[in-house]
């Protein structure tokens, strides 16, 4: 169920050198749906990217299927106050992050993909949905062993949420299909590089199996 790296030369180089070991899914799952906001899927903002789109959809179909079968379903989103000064040097570098500041609506869920009442959203500043929150503590007492990823950007926040999650001890399951990107390159160099070196990349299909543990 789990993509692996194919048979072009790059990919035979490293698994020559060590790289691309599996990382077993574990027996308690959490999905954390990085960022799913307006700002990413309205043309009128300077985050919006095409293919934002099917990767919302490919991320609803997950989360039904994660509420149906009791997967706990985590939510984060970026909020800025009104100078975005507590951005950092993260919102110096990338102004489009001027979309989160204040009380913006773009920073709200997705109609398509908002949160139940009971379900945990982390609010942060940075790209890692585990930098300056409590996540990882959360998810530790929860009993959480596997963070199942899905949301925007592939080479942004997705990228470093699922690094974290590795680092923090939580095995980090990236859905190609539910992420999104501005354009293919960065989303699919990212994800070789999480697949090679911190995570497991799965379609939408094996990633669904994986939540209905089928």
């Amino acid at each position: 169920m789990t993509s692996r790296t194919g048979d072009d030369p790059l990919s035979a180089d490293y698994a020559r050198a060590g790289f691309c070991s599996a990382l077993p899914f574990g027996s308690r799952p959490v999905l954390v749906l990085v960022d799913p906001v307006v700002a990413y899927l309205r043309p009128e903002s300077a985050l919006y990217a095409p293919a934002f789109e099917a990767a919302l959809l490919s991320a609803v179909r997950l989360t039904s299927v994660a509420r149906a079968a009791a997967v706990p379903v985590v939510f984060t989103r970026v909020v800025y106050s009104a100078n975005g000064r507590d951005g950092g040097l993260f919102f110096r570098k990338v102004p489009a992050l001027q979309a989160f500041a204040g009380d913006s609506p773009l920073g709200a869920f997705d109609a398509r993909l908002a949160p139940l009442p009971d379900e945990l959203v982390v609010t942060k500043q940075y790209a890692s949905a585990f930098f300056g929150t409590s996540l990882s503590a959360t998810l530790t007492t929860m009993g959480c062993d596997t963070v199942v990823l899905a949301g925007f950007s592939t080479s942004g926040c997705v990228r470093a949420t699922a690094l974290d999650a590795m680092q923090h001890g939580f095995v980090p399951y990236v859905v190609r299909d539910a992420c999104g990107d501005r354009h293919e390159q960065p989303h699919e160099a990212s994800l070789f590089d999480l697949q090679a070196k911190y995570a497991e990349v799965v379609d939408e299909q094996s990633a669904i199996h994986l939540l209905a543990r089928d």
